[in-house]
């Protein structure tokens, strides 16, 4: 008699698939409770009986998965959940998460873009691609970048709001050219600047640091909410539609907050 189930797809095995999802279903409902919570508000989470997800519980238990507080009798994430997730945070980093980004941004708007991370002399590319008809630009895989003259370094001075962002904004402001001043403006130009880019979750720039070119950037979140890198795209002026609300903006803002959410953010896109 030919078997009912293929050898892959036995009973006993189909089972064990269904406990291993239901596991995995009650740690994430877990972890979206904060990592700690009551048996009944686990249940609603997954919407199963408590009786069902309490046999569940206490297998997670016996593995150091989960474990219940004596005093509350709330299930909290133990030790192994715990050295998964850091696991899993060694291998977050936004260069590397932000690849797929870059490739998109290049193909499909045809522009020049980069990832950069905040180094100990400024804003500093790490990751650089062009599209098969390069723009002629004077930054490449290391360059440091201007806080205030570039939209990188923008985005890095709207969410990084710290004395050490605000000396460097205030020695460029010093010694900037009557042009640049001229791109700012306000009584206090630097914190009128941060209060544009934490409003519009973005920044745009056009010939203040290179000539003829326009760029546009947005930051990208850690899982705590802190910007731990900025994807930017430019190209020619003429080309590159940077407003608000723009294609290439938009783009640009939507790579940044799916790199975010890789990076385990959960706020919402453009704020920390």
């Amino acid at each position: 008699m030919k078997n009912e189930y293929p050898l892959s797809e036995t009973p006993e095995r189909r089972q064990r698939v269904q406990s291993a999802e239901m596991g995995m279903s009650v740690l994430k409902a877990l972890a979206r409770l904060d990592g700690m919570a009551s048996l009944t508000a686990i249940a609603a989470e997954v919407g199963e009986s408590t009786a069902k997800v309490h046999r569940y519980m206490s297998s997670l238990s016996q593995e150091g998965l989960v474990a219940q507080d004596p005093a509350t009798q709330r299930y909290y994430l133990a030790r192994e959940a715990i050295q998964i997730g850091l696991a899993a945070l060694r291998q977050c980093h936004p260069i590397r998460l932000g690849e797929g980004s870059l490739l998109r941004l290049r193909e499909t708007l045809q522009v020049t873009c980069f990832l950069a991370v905040m180094g100990n002399k400024g804003p500093t590319i790490l990751r650089f691609e062009e599209p098969g008809l390069p723009v002629t630009v004077n930054v490449r895989e290391g360059s440091v970048l201007p806080v205030l003259w570039s939209a990188t370094g923008q985005v890095f001075l709207g969410y990084l709001d710290d004395a050490r962002m605000r000396r460097q904004a205030e020695a460029e402001l010093a010694s900037a050219t009557p042009e640049q001043r001229a791109s700012l403006s306000g009584s206090d130009p630097i914190a009128r600047l941060q209060a544009t880019v934490r409003a519009e979750g973005s920044a745009g720039i056009t010939d203040t640091l290179l000539r003829g070119i326009s760029a546009v950037s947005a930051p990208i979140f850690d899982h705590a909410g802190r910007v731990c890198a900025v994807l930017t795209a430019l190209n020619p002026a003429s080309m590159f539609d940077i407003r608000p609300g723009g294609k290439a903006r938009l783009a640009v803002v939507r790579e940044a907050r799916d790199i975010s959410a890789a990076m385990g953010f959960k706020g919402p896109a453009g704020s920390p």
